[in-house]
């Protein structure tokens, strides 16, 4: 049995937490038309960097993929996005082989992250794993 990331026998888990999210890629070119200023609120400047070479549906798949993985690192943080993490405390930029890795973030240990879409949702797992970094 666990609680708060320790066995009741006294040993440390190695996983601290999970979290998944799903969005709807509607909602995201929903919002980011709306709100402009949205662009800035949840991706970090290499973030934007990034978005700004797409164009299109791959855009909004791209935006949504990081305001969803953002989400899920929240839920996998055991805080959720607010006062604790703010959507500029994680950074995700995809290696040369277009995975997405974490650049900077505020857990101490391991963030693995997935990120995966259709045409109309992004679906996103984080891991959040003691141990170094």
């Amino acid at each position: 049995m666990l609680k708060y990331g320790l066995d009741v026998l006294g040993g440390e888990t190695m996983i601290y937490g999970t979290g998944i999210d799903i969005t709807d890629l509607a909602r995201v070119k929903e919002v980011v038309t709306k709100y402009p200023n949205f662009l800035t609120r949840v991706l970090t400047p290499g973030e934007l960097a990034d978005y700004q070479q797409l164009s299109g549906q791959r855009a909004i798949e791209y935006l949504g993929g990081r305001w969803s993985v953002k989400e899920s690192y929240g839920k996998a943080l055991g805080t959720g996005i607010g006062h604790d993490f703010g959507f500029q405390d994680l950074e995700v930029r995809d290696n040369t082989a277009g995975r997405p890795v974490v650049k900077f973030q505020p857990f101490g240990g391991m963030a693995h992250v997935s990120i995966s879409h259709t045409a109309s949702v992004v679906m996103t797992q984080v891991i959040l794993e003691r141990g170094q970094a």
